[in-house]
């Protein structure tokens, strides 16, 4: 099987070119892939490295955590922290913590050896997934000290099949595995492999942080004037639909709505707003304007949503009518209702948790949506207590980070 996977691999990166003129998703990912070398230059033989690597954005920010409590710790180490995906590169590339911030190479055995040679960390921690044969592999040759954090495992993966054993292999060049729940802990121990521990989720340490700085934004504030708000972050054109119909056909005057999309491409932002029959300003837009006598505030830009979360009654989380559901942990830290769309939130545990403890609720068609939102703006008493169940369902599970740092520090 690793026969016919390098030769997957090798064929994927004669077809990446191809695709990338077409594609500028996949031109970012192959382009972004030919400074990857050139970027770990700096890094030289006598230094102490970490490396972190995240598949996207959601893992980035679960490792988050871990590397700011490293830094304080190794100051003098450098950070590496790659990632597969543009969507998580692209937002994060000039991440201050880290020393190079790059993209990891294609799974090819010359490029693993070739990265892991120039990186030489003394820790490597895969965030929640990613586990690329070649590169494990190379981890366990070069006796590179490797752990898993935020891992997460389910029965249909192939390590727990017959036909996984090749796959198996490459969980032994972990360390140490720090996973989220008991079920991941009971697969790995069916498998043999019991250096596993239940840590958490290392986000309910990074989200319960976003309290501690500073979230105000002074336009927002304008924008809200003391109204009842909707924050809809991180939506997707399923998402929107239902959003739209809502805001056209069942809001009331005395209710505001803030729209941060997660595709901000000018021309769908130019849709989104053509859309809407409220009075509606963006992102872009917004200098020398009353903000305050404006119904909708789209955002078109990145990198403010968390703190935008702040100003929300209740909140709208996208991706589950569309790839999957973004981050509903940002909004409930806050102590604030939850709703999100779809209902194929099985891989998501908080969202489980958070429904089960009627913290958050689901949407899935345009009259699931209004009937919800109505309910929710007419009823106080129950988005106090949707939102009290949030924030005491993330104070319940902080301290993932606390246990994956002690490890690390007294197995360098």
């Amino acid at each position: 099987m690793s026969f016919l996977y390098n030769i997957a691999i090798h064929i994927a990166s004669f077809l990446l070119p191809i695709v990338a003129i077409f594609n500028k998703k996949i031109k970012l990912f192959v382009n972004g892939r030919k400074e990857t070398f050139s970027k770990l230059s700096s890094i030289s033989p006598s230094d102490k490295v970490f490396w972190f690597h995240a598949a996207s954005l959601g893992e980035f920010e679960q490792g988050r955590p871990i590397i700011e409590r490293l830094k304080k710790l190794f100051p003098n180490h450098k950070i590496v922290v790659t990632f597969f995906s543009p969507s998580g590169y692209e937002i994060r590339k000039n991440y201050n913590l880290a020393d190079v911030v790059c993209y990891l190479p294609l799974d090819t055995p010359s490029n693993v050896k070739k990265f892991i040679q120039k990186v030489h960390p003394d820790m490597a921690v895969i965030i929640k997934y990613e586990f690329w044969p070649n590169l494990l592999k190379e981890l366990k040759r070069t006796q590179t000290k490797t752990i898993l954090v935020s891992g997460i495992f389910r029965k249909e993966q192939l390590f727990f099949k017959s036909s996984g054993s090749w796959m198996r292999k490459s969980l032994q060049s972990f360390d140490y595995f720090f996973v989220q729940n008991e079920e991941s802990k009971k697969l790995l121990h069916s498998i043999s492999l019991s250096n596993v521990t239940v840590s958490g989720d290392t986000r309910f340490d990074r989200v319960y942080e976003i309290l501690q700085q500073d979230n105000s934004l002074d336009f927002i504030e304008e924008f809200k004037n003391d109204t009842y708000t909707i924050v809809a972050g991180s939506t997707w054109k399923e998402d929107e639909e239902l959003i739209v119909n809502y805001i056209n056909n069942s809001s009331s005057e005395n209710e505001k709505f803030i729209i941060a999309p997660h595709n901000i491409n000018p021309k769908q932002i130019q849709q989104l707003q053509q859309s809407i029959h409220k009075k509606t300003v963006l992102f872009s837009d917004k200098e020398d304007k009353s903000l305050k006598e404006y119904q909708v505030f789209i955002i078109d830009t990145i990198g403010i949503l968390t703190k935008i979360y702040s100003y929300a009654n209740v909140a709208y989380v996208g991706g589950g009518l569309a790839t999957g559901l973004h981050n509903i942990l940002e909004p409930a830290t806050f102590g604030i209702p939850v709703v999100f769309g779809g209902n194929k939130h099985q891989k998501f545990n908080e969202a489980i948790d958070l429904i089960s403890l009627n913290g958050a609720k689901t949407v899935t068609n345009k009259e699931e949506f209004s009937s919800i939102f109505v309910s929710l703006k007419n009823q106080p008493d129950m988005r106090h207590t949707m939102g009290k169940i949030n924030k005491q369902y993330v104070e319940q599970q902080i301290g993932a980070t606390n246990s994956i740092v002690d490890y690390i520090n007294n197995n360098l």
